[in-house]
């Protein structure tokens, strides 16, 4: 008798092969049958008229915090992911010095938009080492199993105290000792290393992330003492520029980069994407990446299933905080602070206070970036009609696109949500349909956990399984390329060679999915962190069942209390 058998469904097994029908059974937590499987399980699911795959890999997270306060790392979860990768972006928690924890707390809430007191109340600081942290997370209960990189910036500013918190420069003992933390932490089972170079990272205190600004001496050393720890790590990086800004600066990125990946043989990631004016010069530095492969690199660029959206509001991130005149109504109930707002008088007063001092640039920036903004609707679009977008309307209507925006913030009592696409919106994601399906890609950039008042791009697997899969009108991605790329291309990025194909003596991570019934739910505005902080989140229809090493841990959406999750570990 199997453990588990799940009957009568069709198997898209990861690997981009078609469908079959076919049966799974499970056994001790790996997958010991794919076929006809006539003796029976001691738990059966019937699969009639769903889909059998692999569970997803999510490689780009920020949930380091809250792995040691929830056991689900939810919205992640809820959307069918099995397996996660934390510590992206140079932020971690890992090495922590006892007199540091509160200072790597602001890097985190500056960097990722994750709640200072939410981290404090929550998180348990039981170790110092990465070794220690990894035992640590080893230690709680998990329904889906959870990876870490190291930190570039923990890692600095361990060793360099506040030397390194202010980018100073290492000397050559502060890298031999940096070098020695990282191979040790690998070594220990850290995935990879991650390092900032994005200029507008920065910690609570203003200050950009540690390693952003560090010489190539620096990162060079870091890299090969992640090799040195396992050839399977991974080197992950955001750079100084994204794909849509000058070439000659992005060509100097890739020159090092491809150099790093040679030099050791690192698997490098890092973000990338088609050009926000719409613009195909995407298509010649994906060329370039192709060029260095081909040269003995192993470059893999991290693109999203679409371009990054803010959902900004009054029970969100408001436009307009930071104003005076906003900022003295803000501790109001929304429904009532939107009936304050509607008064002219209020709406007079705070609309002159665009770019006052000391108030943000959230409404500065959408007002320059009115094509990317778009009207609140329940369920947010990913690929809006550009004649909806603030701009157009604007112009439409002969109105002043500030006091337009003013309208849709207030809009529905204040329950809306404007979406605000962060870098500009193209009007199209044919670029992203291309890039999703390129071999050399990885899908990621998800961010679950990270900035949390604002974004909720985590349940992109069923974005991608109803909008690429089924419902764009023009152009689709076949099933088995989207579980391919949700699965098993994420899953040997990181060297997890167990997982992300159903075959037999693979890992049993697996989802029952209805490919007609998959769809992502509105976002849901939730007080659920500790000391009540609020997040966005967001739910789905038609995952009917997710089990990790051959336990349910999901049925639609509901936790069966089964905590099969462990900290997955570097080979070493």
């Amino acid at each position: 008798m199997h453990d588990l058998v799940i009957r009568n469904g069709r198997v898209v097994d990861g690997t981009g092969a078609a469908p079959v029908a076919a049966d799974v059974a499970v056994d001790d937590g790996r997958i010991t049958a794919v076929g006809h499987v006539p003796d029976a399980g001691r738990e059966e699911i019937d699969a009639a008229g769903l889909v059998v795959t692999p569970g997803f890999v999510d490689v780009h997270t920020h949930y380091d915090g809250q792995v040691t306060w929830d056991p689900l790392l939810t919205p992640s979860i809820w959307h069918g992911v099995t397996t996660v990768v934390m510590g992206n972006c140079g932020v971690g928690f890992a090495p922590a010095a006892p007199d540091r924890h509160d200072w790597l707390i602001g890097l985190m809430e500056g960097v990722e938009g994750i709640p200072g007191d939410a981290l404090r109340a929550g998180i348990q600081w039981d170790w110092e080492s990465v070794a220690e942290y990894l035992d640590a997370l080893e230690k709680l209960p998990h329904a889906l199993d959870v990876a870490a990189q190291i930190a570039h910036g923990a890692v600095r500013a361990f060793v360099m105290g506040e030397r390194g918190a202010a980018n100073e420069p290492a000397t050559e003992q502060d890298i031999a000792r940096m070098a020695a933390i990282v191979q040790a932490g690998v070594a220990a089972g850290a995935v990879g290393l991650s390092v900032n170079r994005l200029e507008w990272h920065k910690a609570k205190d203003g200050r950009e992330v540690p390693g952003t600004f560090a010489d190539l001496d620096e990162i060079f050393a870091l890299a090969h003492a992640v090799r040195a720890g396992s050839p399977d790590a991974v080197f992950s990086t955001i750079l100084p520029v994204g794909s849509g800004a000058d070439r000659e600066t992005w060509d100097r990125q890739i020159d090092w980069l491809s150099r790093l990946s040679r030099e050791t043989g690192l698997a490098v990631t890092f973000p990338f994407g088609g050009s926000a004016n719409g613009s195909d010069e995407w298509r010649d530095r994906l060329a370039r990446l192709e060029r260095e492969n081909a040269n003995g690199a192993r470059l893999y660029p991290q693109v999203g299933s679409h371009r990054q959206g803010l959902l900004c509001g009054l029970r969100t991130t408001s436009p307009f905080r930071g104003r005076p005149s906003y900022d003295a109504l803000a501790g109001l109930p929304v429904a009532e602070r939107a009936a304050r707002m509607a008064d002219p008088e209020v709406k007079a007063a705070i609309l002159a206070e665009l770019g006052a001092p000391r108030t943000t640039r959230l409404a500065e920036l959408m007002l320059e970036e009115a094509t990317a903004v778009f009207p609140s609707s329940p369920l947010p679009e990913q690929e809006p009609d550009p004649a909806t977008s603030l701009a157009a309307q604007a112009a439409a209507t002969g109105r002043d696109p500030h006091e337009m925006l003013y309208d849709w913030t207030i809009a529905e009592d204040g329950n809306a949500l404007v979406h605000f696409f962060l870098g500009g919106y193209a009007g199209t994601l044919d670029a992203s349909l291309e890039l999703m399906a390129h071999p050399m890609s990885v899908l990621g950039l998800g961010d679950g956990g990270a900035h949390v008042d604002v974004i909720c791009d985590c349940g992109y697997p069923s974005f991608v399984l109803s909008y690429w899969v089924r419902e764009r009108p023009r152009g689709t991605l076949p099933l088995e390329t989207a579980i391919r790329v949700l699965t098993r291309e994420p899953a040997l990025l990181y060297g997890l060679r167990d997982r992300g194909v159903v075959a037999p003596g693979f890992k049993a991570d697996l989802n029952v999915l209805d490919p007609e019934g998959i769809n992502p739910h509105p976002v849901e505005v939730l007080h659920d962190l500790p000391t009540g902080a609020m997040r966005i989140v967001q739910r789905a229809d038609g995952i009917v069942a997710t089990i990790v090493a051959g336990e349910v841990v999901q049925r639609a959406g509901v936790d069966t209390g089964a905590r099969p999750g462990r900290v997955v570990r570097s080979r070493s």
